[in-house]
């Protein structure tokens, strides 16, 4: 329920913001010379001719995966138009209504007149590759050196591992970014082999699809630095925390060694701060590539949202914006399922 109300909030944020902003759609879609008739036809498709609650009514539908639609009347603002639905499932029917299942319609791209769902199914996985191996390469070493520092506590690692910590969470991504892509893909390039920008794919000579696996490691670099430093401390202090716990001297006393009762005992409970900053950071690094794929040119959702943004492609950067929100609700939620797993406690409260 928690996530609906917040997926609805986006919704309505979302609508109302790109509906203030200044610029007339029909005329991006058909250009500048166009006849008033056809700006006209194409302000009565989009909806622009009536209110601004009609309108959100009608985005309202368009978004759910069971909506409510005119068969018959053509005029209709919730008419079921094929264009828009090209494939549902009639759940049932009275009159001239009828209540489908479909797909959500996020509307068409104003430049290119491609839906929306399309750019981004194919756009999305790119970007979800980049922040899954961002995340993936913070959690594994962000948890294995918070678990060193906490072991060498008061150490030189554990106070190197703190400085570091403090300029990977303070230095921001798109700087990192420039500086490492500089570095490693420029200047290093004859040492390093890697490329300063290029994607997952490419298209080669004879026109087919090539996988680049080089080409991901300059970007999750830059985009794991931040979660990284930021798992090291929470994973380092929640550890510390848990071996001051009675339960953890008692365990000791029993004979068992340091390190099984590290790892044994103390690690399962001092992960679950840690779990909730690596899901917090899954749906963020997601949102956050958009610099990030535009430092290093990897074609993804964020590098669209860009481009949109650019040329006042609101319904590409709302259909984005909307996926966002609708992974990290899922994240969450997903998250909760695994405190259950993880700690008892949360299952019995």
């Amino acid at each position: 329920m928690y996530g609906f109300l917040v997926l609805l909030g986006v919704i309505t944020v979302v609508f109302l913001l790109f509906n203030v902003l200044p610029g007339d759609p029909a005329r991006m879609m058909l250009g500048q010379r166009a006849d008033q008739a056809s700006i006209d036809a194409i302000n009565k498709d989009l909806g622009r001719d009536k209110s601004l609650t009609i309108q959100f009514v009608m985005y309202l539908n368009d978004l759910s995966p069971i909506s409510v639609h005119d068969a018959e009347n053509k005029s209709h603002y919730l008419y079921l138009s094929s264009d828009k639905y090209p494939s549902y499932i009639k759940l049932f029917s009275a009159g001239s209504k009828v209540v489908i299942l479909k797909s959500p319609y996020l509307r068409r791209s104003y430049i290119t007149k491609r839906r929306v769902s399309d750019i981004i199914k194919d756009t999305m996985p790119a970007t979800v590759v980049l922040a899954f191996a961002a995340i993936l390469f913070g959690s594994f070493f962000g948890i294995l050196l918070g678990i060193w520092a906490a072991i060498k506590k008061n150490s030189w690692f554990d106070k190197g591992s703190l400085v570091f910590a403090i300029f990977g969470m303070a230095l921001p991504s798109f700087f990192v970014g420039l500086i490492i892509s500089w570095l490693f893909g420029y200047i290093l390039r004859d040492y390093t082999g890697l490329n300063h920008q290029g994607s997952l794919y490419y298209i080669d000579d004879f026109g087919d699809q090539k996988l680049v696996l080089k080409n991901l490691l300059l970007p999750t670099l830059t985009l794991g630095l931040r979660p990284l430093a930021i798992i090291i401390q929470l994973t380092r202090g929640s550890l510390l925390d848990v071996l001051s716990q009675d339960y953890i001297r008692t365990a000791t006393a029993k004979g068992l060694s340091f390190y099984k009762v590290v790892f044994k005992h103390a690690l399962k409970n001092a992960l679950n701060p840690v779990i909730t900053a690596i899901s917090g950071w899954f749906a963020g690094l997601m949102a956050g590539a958009v610099f990030v794929e535009r430092v290093f040119n990897w074609r993804g959702i964020g590098n669209e949202v860009v481009d949109a943004l650019e040329k006042n492609d609101l319904p590409v950067v709302m259909g984005a914006t909307l996926v966002f929100a609708v992974v990290f609700v899922i994240i969450n939620i997903t998250v909760d399922i695994i405190y259950g797993v993880l700690d008892p406690r949360v299952r019995v409260q």
